[in-house]
């Protein structure tokens, strides 16, 4: 079901129904568990930015108190995959 409705926002934002900062924090709060902090939701569209511009190894800032194996950074293609991103990859453009 969270695959579903995170397909569903990624389309409405697509088209332009819904800013892609609110359907990426309903997707971090609803759809996973334990909910991931809204925190993530910059870098989350900057990993998805960098997708766009097929950069998958950009390194992306992590927020305050967040780290990815002991670092202050990440490669995009690990901010898409460890926070089930995919339907923004694939949808059209935002």
């Amino acid at each position: 079901m969270g695959d579903l409705q995170a397909r569903e926002y990624a389309e409405m934002t697509a088209k332009g129904e819904m800013p892609i900062e609110h359907a990426i924090a309903w997707h971090l709060q609803s759809n996973h568990y334990p909910p991931i902090p809204v925190t993530m939701v910059v870098p989350c569209i900057e990993a998805i930015d960098a997708y766009s511009e097929e950069d998958i190894d950009r390194e992306i800032t992590m927020p305050d108190g967040v780290l990815y194996r002991g670092m202050e950074t990440a490669p995009a293609w690990a901010v898409v995959e460890q926070h089930h991103l995919e339907p923004w990859i694939e949808s059209e453009e935002y």
